[in-house]
This record gives structure tokens, C-alpha cells and sequence, in this order.
């Protein structure tokens, strides 16, 4: 089906880019407003591909004749221009604006009387300390015979608004044949009949508040075949959260070419070989470096072919053989998806820069008549033109092949792709396997892409936090890393992969030294987010991307990121769904701008860790309630007793605590 996809919140003066999904390059496809605001003038082309502005707060009716039918796409347009916060010009989203109005189909309801004009600053704050982007979770339940939607919203944490301040917008899927006439609302509650839900349901919201409005969640009703799920006939789910398996697993990094050291065994032979010590390593992931044919530079990203593995590297069936051998082990295998740009050696780019009148002329962005568009100024390669329907259909037929074999997708430069693209992707893959996973290179993180793009967010701003301490910056850095995810706006349930290096960047090690990447990779195993080991980190690897000397790994750091694997994996005051809590402490001995302590905590557990980036063991005192055995080691740190407040860390310590009493 052609449809557009899912409704969309935005701004005015805010560019949505149009396309129809699963295209026919050789199909004819018209796009028009078919309802819009008065004082709207607002027009569109004439294009397969096109990029709406809305120019006049309110609802849109966007319409697309295609071979199959007509399919109609509502935009919500709130007031306010908004500044753009690094996403792709053709689909960034809004973050602005707050309206009211009724329940209907394709359309919008919300809590809020009147209207009103808000603005929002791109940083999720509004700069005078009154407000700043709220937040919103949808809970999907059955009750009696109702799907209810229960809207928990969250103003911004530095502003002073109340969760009560806010209201709740949502709209109907145009994609679903929902009833409207049968949707009601009670509060930030809306309610569907079961009998009168279609086959799917599919429902969008945002939170509204006077200083702008949130990032949009979803929920979904599905009806079972034999109503098992629910005892109700329907199942409902939350399609914008990252698979269970991600949110605790621990990622490796695989730089292919480079991995199996000085042995002349095949790249993915090197790496099945060494599948037990991952799994003694509580590595649950890995992510191998792009493994298609490619230009002949090692890193793999400049590509040539999008269906067929690097001859240097082996066949498919021997990429294949790998995948098995991963997936009997346990692991799951994230492939690096490039999606923005080919090598200039691939044939197509080459046609096209030697004949003007080449069939592939239109697949490429230019500057010139023979040099392409490009970032950053890299020599080797070229950007798509996704204006281009050929190169949509090109790459989402290399998505489906390779969707089927792995357990997600690691997207390269996601910032550098269109908003659109990624969404059909997403909800591609998706339908496919719920499961799986969706994990986005954009540095800075962009909050919207949490709205049906990606399960899980590279935590750029914690690795600059990490980088800026390991350089001698206050420790407490890392904490308020972790919560400026809420202060820009990315809402409770968005996931992250937290990492102190990659094959991007210089080796930690190299930069800070041995006791300060101790302490990171405490930071990486015990703050919120799912970690990531590039390969060699966890051995005290020097080179970025050389190849790994295994003979001469230090054994020590390798027993140490072990421990502090297993300590992750088995406490479940670390878990995904632990929160981040401060607690006070005081440093007695040692530099007190080093260390960091904090604790993480569930309904039923805690625990407290102490992190110590300088090179001298140092002594905290924590509340009383904390425990001195070290769960990483196993060893007190502590004094006499079984409690006591004060601990002595050379790097990283994680203890037991009570949950009572860890604020006072």
C-alpha cells in the first residue's frame, strides 16, 4: 500500500516531506491539500516526492492518488516557527503549539479549551526558566470491553508547569478504519469501543502545554485469532519502544576487517571463533562495521553494491554461517545500514557523472556537473537524491534483504536521511518481527526521532560528558548528561546506547589513561542506557582501527569489564527500567571533582555506585543505608560490620542498598 504513513504533529513554517511508500518508479503519483485552514495558502507540486510547509495553525487533509486508491494523510500544524534541532530539513518535527478540539476520524482531541499561541526554543527550553518541552507516554489497556489510551504526560523538569497544566491531543490513524463517531475522551483518556475496533488501531498523541508540545507516541490494538493476549479478542501493544531484548543488552562493536588481529582466518571465521569469549564477556549484541561490496577502503561505508557481501570478506552463505553461529549462542546481530549515499565507484554514480543523459543521472545530488553533494567534503562518495522514487525502491529492496536475516539495523548518519524514509523503514520492519530493533547514528540525538523512527538513540551527549572528564571536568558531568535526555525533551520510554568510543573515535585509553577508563566503563555498565564495548576496549586496545592484538591483551582490564558485565546483568537495581537517582555523598579522601556517586534503583531493589575517574583510590562517604561489598569485585571496600557509610574505590564500586532513606 502507497499510504504516506502515520498522521503528523508539526509546526508552521515546518517542512513534511511527502512520499508514497513502496513505490512504483514507473507509477504516477499526485499529491494535493484536500482540506486545509482558512487563512491557509499553503500549495503543493506536482512531484511523486514532495516537501509541505504549513503555513496556518490547524488540522490538513493531505491527499495521494496513486495506483491503489487515494490515501489521505491529517497534519496537525500548531502555531510558531521553531528552530531545527540537526534533523533532516524535509522531516524534522515541530515543537511548538497547542490547539483545541474534538475527537473525529484522522483527527484530533484535546483537554484544552481554546486556543493559544506557544513557542519552544530547539533546545527544549524557552530561556526564560518558566517552561520548556514536555513529555508524553501512551498506556494501550483493555478494560471491560474498551481499548482505553491513558496519556501520563511530564511537563519539562526546569520549568513550572504542572503534568496537570497540560493537555493531551491525539489522533486516529488515517491508515485505520476507525469508527470516530465511536472514540470518546474523559480526561487524558481516550476510549474506543471493542466492538467497534477494525482490525488495527493504531493512535498518535502529543502532549500540549503553554511552552510547546512533546514528541509524539504511539499505541496499537491489534484483534488475536483466538484472543489468548487479552482474553478480550485484542492485543495491544506500544510500536515506538526499543524490543525488551535491547534495553539491557550489552552491544559489541565489531570493526570487521581488523578483528581477527595477525591471523589469516577469514573475518567472519575470526569472529565465530571467538563467540564463547563474547559470551564470557556478557556481550548480548553484535554490531559488525558495514559488509557489503565497497570501495576498498577497510571502514566499509563507502558502498558499491547493496545486495551483495565484500568479496574480501566471503560469500553470503558464509555471512550467513555466522549469523546461525551468533544466533545459536544467544547473541543477537545488528547490521549497519548506509542508506544516505553510495561510493563514487558504484557503476550507477559512475554512469551518471560520465553521461548527463544517463538513466541514473537523477539518482544522485550535485554541485556541479560532475562533482556530487556530498558532507563534510568526503571525496568518496556521493548522496542520494531521495526525491528520486528508483532510489527508495533500490534501498528498500536491500532493507527487505537483509531484514530478514538479522535482528536490526545500526542506521549510519540518520540525521543525513529523510524523516519519511526512516518511518517506512521502521514500520517495514516492524510488521516483519516486532522485535525488531532500530538503532540511530544522529550526533547531536534529536528527541523527535523517537516518534516511529528508531527504537534506540546513539547517547551522544553522555559521551561528550565522559570525554570531558576523562579530560579533567567535574565528574557530576555524566549525571546531568543523562538528564538533559529529559530537559530536550526525549519522553520515559525513549532507549539509548551509551559508549566512551567506537571505530569514529581515538581509543579512551590512549586519551585518559588506564584508571579514568576503568571508571568509563563503570559509567557505561551502570547509568541508564544499554552499553557498548567496540572491540578491544574491553583488552586496553590502543590503535582505533587497527587490527586487535590479541596477544597482547591485558588480561586485568579484560576481568574487570567482565565482572562489570556480569554485576550489570545480574542486579536489577541496573536494569533498564532502574531509575537514576542522586544521592548525597562526600568525598573524605582524594580529588572530590573526580568522583561521581549515585544510585539506581527499582520498585524493589537499589544499589549505589561510586565512580572514580582520577589515578588514587579514594574514600565516600554514602548514606547509610549502602552496603560495602563491591558487587563488581565481590570485595568490602568498607569498615568493620555489615553496613557502614564510608567506602574506599580505586575506580568503580556498585553496592547494595535499601531503598529507603538513599535521598537523605
Amino acid at each position: 500500500m502507497h499510504h504516506p504513513g502515520p498522521p503528523r504533529f508539526v509546526a508552521t513554517g515546518d517542512e513534511i516531506e511527502l512520499a508514497p511508500r513502496d513505490p512504483d518508479p514507473t507509477a504516477t503519483y499526485r499529491w494535493h491539500i484536500a482540506r486545509a485552514p482558512v487563512q491557509s495558502t499553503a500549495t503543493l507540486g506536482d512531484d511523486p516526492v514532495e516537501q509541505f510547509v504549513p503555513d496556518t495553525p490547524g488540522r490538513y487533509t493531505i491527499r495521494l492518488n496513486a495506483p491503489d486508491g487515494k490515501h489521505d494523510l491529517t497534519v496537525r500544524a500548531f502555531p510558531g516557527q521553531v528552530e531545527s534541532s540537526g534533523a533532516h530539513s524535509s522531516g524534522r518535527s515541530g515543537r511548538s503549539g497547542g490547539q483545541s478540539g474534538g475527537v473525529s476520524g484522522g483527527q484530533s482531541g484535546s483537554g484544552r479549551s481554546g486556543s493559544g499561541e506557544y513557542t519552544q526554543t530547539g533546545d527544549g527550553s524557552d530561556g526564560d526558566g518558566g517552561g520548556g518541552r514536555p513529555r508524553l507516554t501512551l498506556r494501550p489497556e483493555i478494560e471491560g470491553d474498551e481499548a482505553v489510551v491513558q496519556a501520563d504526560c511530564s511537563p519539562h523538569p526546569e520549568g513550572s508547569e504542572r503534568a496537570a497544566d497540560l493537555a493531551v491531543e491525539f489522533l486516529l490513524d488515517d491508515r485505520d478504519d476507525i469508527d470516530a463517531d465511536a472514540v470518546t475522551r474523559d480526561g487524558t483518556d481516550l476510549r474506543i469501543p471493542l466492538a467497534a475496533l477494525p482490525e488495527r488501531a493504531r493512535i498518535h498523541a502529543v502532549a500540549v502545554g503553554d511552552h510547546g508540545y512533546s514528541v509524539p507516541d504511539a499505541v496499537e490494538f491489534t484483534r488475536t485469532a483466538d484472543g489468548v493476549e487479552t482474553g478480550a479478542g485484542v492485543a495491544a501493544s506500544r510500536p515506538y519502544d526499543a524490543p525488551e531484548w535491547a534495553e539491557d543488552a550489552a552491544i559489541y562493536e565489531i570493526y570487521v576487517r581488523t578483528f581477527a588481529g595477525d591471523s589469516d582466518q577469514s573475518p567472519f571465521d575470526a569472529i565465530v571463533d571467538r563467540l564463547d569469549y563474547l559470551d564470557s564477556l556478557g556481550v548480548d549484541v553484535l554490531w559488525l562495521t558495514p559488509v557489503l561490496q565497497n570501495d576498498h577502503a577497510p571502514h566499509g561505508y563507502n558502498i558499491t553494491d547493496f545486495f551483495d557481501i565484500a568479496s574480501d570478506l566471503g560469500t553470503r552463505a558464509d555471512y550467513e554461517r555466522f549469523i546461525e553461529a551468533a544466533h545459536d549462542r544467544g547473541f543477537k546481530v545488528l547490521f549497519d545500514l548506509v542508506c544516505n549515499h553510495s561510493a563514487r565507484t558504484h557503476p550507477y554514480f559512475e554512469a551518471a557523472r560520465d553521461d548527463p543523459d544517463s538513466e541514473y543521472r537523477d539518482w544522485y545530488e550535485w554541485r556541479s556537473d560532475t562533482e556530487p553533494e556530498t558532507y563534510f567534503e568526503w571525496e568518496h562518495i556521493a548522496n542520494f537524491n531521495f526525491d528520486h522514487l528508483p532510489v527508495r525502491r533500490h534501498l528498500l529492496d536491500a532493507v527487505a534483504q537483509w531484514a530478514e536475516l538479522v535482528d536490526g539495523f545500526r542506521c549510519d548518519m540518520a540525521w543525513a536521511v529523510p524523516n519519511s524514509f526512516w518511518r517506512e523503514i521502521h514500520d517495514y520492519c516492524k510488521d516483519r518481527d516486532s522485535e525488531f530493533l532500530l538503532l540511530d547514528e544522529t550526533i547531536p540525538y534529536i528527541p523527535d526521532f523517537q516518534a516511529g523512527l528508531f527504537d534506540m538513540h546513539f547517547d551522544s551527549t553522555t559521551y561528550a560528558a565522559l570525554r570531558q572528564v576523562g579530560g579533567g571536568g567535574d565528574a557530576e558531568a555524566v549525571l546531568s548528561a543523562i538528564e538533559g535526555r529529559a530537559e530536550i525533551g526525549f519522553p520515559e520510554h525513549a532507549s539509548f546506547m551509551l559508549y566512551a568510543e567506537n571505530h569514529d573515535e581515538t581509543r579512551y585509553i590512549v586519551d585518559y589513561g588506564r584508571d579514568a577508563a576503568e571508571a568509563a566503563a563503570g559509567a557505561l555498565f551502570t547509568l541508564p542506557g544499554a552499553p557498548l564495548l567496540y572491540a578491544g576496549q574491553e583488552f586496553g586496545q590502543r590503535g582505533r582501527r587497527d587490527d586487535l592484538a590479541w596477544d597482547h591483551a591485558d588480561e586485568t582490564l579484560q576481568s574487570f569489564v567482565s565482572d562489570l558485565s556480569a554485576a550489570r546483568h545480574d542486579q536489577p537495581a541496573l536494569s533498564a527500567d532502574a531509575d537514576l537517582v542522586r544521592i548525597p555523598y562526600e568525598v573524605r579522601d582524594g580529588p572530590s571533582d573526580r568522583v561521581v556517586a549515585y544510585a539506581r534503583a527499582t520498585a524493589e531493589d537499589a544499589a549505589v555506585v561510586v565512580l572514580n575517574f582520577s589515578d588514587e583510590p579514594t574514600t565516600v562517604e554514602l548514606p547509610a543505608v549502602t552496603d560495602d561489598t563491591d558487587l563488581v569485585s565481590g570485595e568490602r571496600r568498607g569498615g568493620a560490620g555489615d553496613w557502614n557509610a564510608t567506602v574506599t574505590v580505586e575506580s568503580v564500586g556498585v553496592f547494595s542498598a535499601a531503598k529507603s532513606d538513599l535521598r537523605q
